[in-house]
């Protein structure tokens, strides 16, 4: 698709030009290639974006509406180390429906629809354990890392309870601030089969400063820019102010860094509806209560303001 028409415009100060720039320079120049899904994509390799959560800003998109509660919804799932999508479509959350729906077809030659399919993981338990499992994806390894132990002359069983990374990192940061260790990772090299798809949102990095301002660098080996950055930059940002709250710290700087870094191509109506957009708004975020713990927070505990996104624009998902 030509991209002529496409206004090149200077980057201001608001925020979201580095996210409008990156997706321009990716449609206008990046290197197009084959991809896994067959849909095909344009990609740069190697992408930065820096954002400052002071004030309680939040890098929600304004030049098309991100639903922020979908995506507080599922980071809020991640927490609690389920892999199956049941609770997510209880919630009305169907992020995750594709990947079991794409295997249910094309192992039981059903052709249902989504929402049929979506309706029936909730109401049929032994539907959902059979097909709604998604393998050990994310918060199987933020929360249930899996440790091995001796049992036996060559012989190792897995232990009953992993490694909980983001309970470490909670201690790490309360107790030994200055740490280079602050680390969630997501990449399982064992385990990567299992999954109905590998982290692309894969290894959370963060630091306090001498002014106990706490700052997240997230790096992403597989970025689809249009659909899932605004997801990830809010989930990210999400983690960090209830991380900060939960330890004291003042939330600090949302660094992301993405590998490749790609839109698919076709995603050509929403790039060019979205390029020709100019940013409008910045959002706020409160969280209005403090839990116990950083795995009790809920949905009613975060409040947006300040949000005015412009029209919504879809795109399909690539599988």
């Amino acid at each position: 698709m030509a991209t002529a028409s496409i206004p090149s415009v200077p980057a201001p100060d608001h925020w979201e030009w580095q996210y409008l720039n990156l997706m321009r320079r990716i449609w206008e120049s990046g290197d197009e290639r084959i991809d896994r899904t067959g849909v095909g994509t344009r990609s740069v390799f190697g992408a930065e974006l820096r954002f400052d959560l002071a004030g309680g800003a939040m890098p929600l998109l304004s030049t098309k509406r991100v639903y922020w509660k979908t995506a507080a919804r599922e980071f809020l799932w991640f927490l609690t180390g389920d892999t199956n999508i049941r609770e997510l479509c209880r919630q009305g959350v169907e992020i995750w429906t594709d990947w079991p729906l794409d295997r249910y077809r094309r192992e039981s030659g059903d052709p249902i629809e989504r929402a049929d399919f979506s309706k029936r993981i909730v109401e049929d338990a032994a539907f959902a354990a059979q097909w709604g499992d998604l393998g050990p994806v994310y918060g199987k390894q933020w929360v249930d890392w899996p440790v091995y132990e001796p049992a036996g002359e060559g012989l190792f069983r897995q232990r009953a309870q992993g490694v909980n990374q983001v309970a470490d990192l909670v201690q790490s940061l309360r107790h030994n601030p200055g740490s280079r260790r602050h680390i969630v990772e997501g990449w399982n090299v064992a385990e990567l089969d299992r999954m109905a798809l590998p982290p692309c949102h894969k290894t959370y990095q963060f630091h306090v400063s001498a002014g106990n301002r706490l700052s997240c660098l997230l790096y992403q080996r597989s970025c689809d820019v249009a659909l899932g950055l605004p997801f990830n930059l809010f989930g990210a940002a999400l983690f960090t102010r209830m991380l900060a709250q939960q330890c004291d710290l003042e939330p600090g700087e949302l660094v992301w860094m993405g590998g490749d870094t790609h839109l698919y191509l076709n995603h050509g109506e929403l790039v060019e509806a979205q390029l020709a957009r100019v940013p409008s708004c910045t959002a706020t975020m409160e969280i209005v209560r403090r839990p116990d713990s950083v795995f009790g927070y809920r949905i009613e505990d975060f409040e947006v303001s300040g949000y005015a996104p412009q029209a919504h624009l879809s795109a399909p998902v690539a599988v």
